[in-house]
């Protein structure tokens, strides 16, 4: 069950399916698979979703595929049957977390205050399902309930789309944010499966938050000339590091020495190294790993990328 969360976490974004054509099921996995986002909800609002569950879970190995809206036993057996990982209920049902946990599939239930909160608790819960999130405070309402119940994650889901999702990532007690808004009923009606693989990538983009933080250069002798060359067009400081200088925050020279990238390296700034390295690992990049770092959470903060590019090397860091 840890593995799971640790998957979604890194994934930071599920999408919540609620299918009418089963005949979609592929497509529409796959278009999410290829957008960057290899996860899936698919509620029981509608028949046939334990059919949906099977058919993704089959077909896409690496997909991560769980139940949502799932409201009774029946629904769990269906769940488990069709290999779901992951089980998601609307409120804090007591007698179907016994269920889920008896049949030891990972069950995230639904709150919306902090009595909800405390029930999950009583149960063994540590990560919860916040719903509906915008109607129910927002980001606002899970800072104040994160601090007298810190040992809690949440997934929020309702009103979260890709403009208002960062406000809540940005919280690192937010395992991740769930949301329908790349596989709404129209676009899949319209069989668009395209596009779903476009509103993937560029959420996963948004996400992110990708920028340029500085680029390095590997000086060919002591690199305070080549710093105070910069410090003078950027109209900058210059601080020592322990292998070289920065002029400013943009550009940081390096002294003579072993370093990364032929010609130097450049500094990819992103919200979570973690995502960022696992979304660009789905899409064949391979990194070093023996430059990964890591935050006191144990979360990647710091890693090149395998290989240069045009003669620089590459690495994550966060924002």
């Amino acid at each position: 069950m840890k593995e799971i969360l640790n998957k979604i976490q890194s994934i930071g974004i599920i999408p919540v399916l609620e299918i009418e054509n089963i005949e979609d099921s592929i497509e529409v996995a796959k278009a999410l698979c290829d957008g960057g986002l290899p996860i899936v909800e698919v509620t029981f609002r509608t028949e046939g979703a334990e059919k949906a569950i099977k058919i993704m879970s089959e077909n896409n190995k690496d997909m991560i595929v769980g139940a949502g809206t799932v409201i009774n036993k029946e629904q769990v057996d269906l769940a488990v049957a069709a290999n779901a990982q992951f089980i998601v209920s609307p409120g804090v049902n007591t007698e179907i977390i016994k269920y889920c946990k008896e049949k030891n599939i990972l069950i995230i239930p639904g709150v919306s205050n902090a009595s909800d909160i405390e029930a999950a608790i009583s149960c063994g819960i540590e990560v919860v399902k916040f719903f509906p999130s915008e109607l129910s405070g927002g980001i606002k309402m899970i800072n104040a309930l994160s601090a007298p119940y810190n040992k809690i994650k949440f997934i929020p889901t309702g009103g979260i789309n890709e403009n208002n999702m960062n406000s809540y990532l940005e919280n690192p007690k937010i395992l991740a944010c769930g949301g329908s808004w790349m596989v709404n009923k129209q676009i899949i009606k319209a069989k668009e499966f395209t596009k779903i693989k476009e509103i993937c990538k560029k959420t996963v983009s948004k996400m992110l938050c990708m920028k340029i933080k500085h680029i390095g250069i590997n000086a060919e002798t002591e690199g305070r000339s080549v710093a105070e060359e910069f410090a003078s067009l950027l109209q900058s400081d210059i601080s020592e590091t322990p292998k070289g200088y920065f002029a400013g925050s943009l550009i940081e020279i390096m002294n003579p020495g072993n370093h990364k990238g032929t010609k130097g390296h450049i500094a990819l700034g992103v919200s979570s190294s973690s995502r960022a390295k696992r979304y660009f690992e789905s899409l064949g990049y391979k990194f070093d790993e023996t430059t990964t770092t890591y935050d006191v959470n144990g979360y990647v903060n710091f890693v090149y990328f395998k290989d240069e590019f045009a003669g620089f090397g590459v690495h994550l860091v966060n924002n």
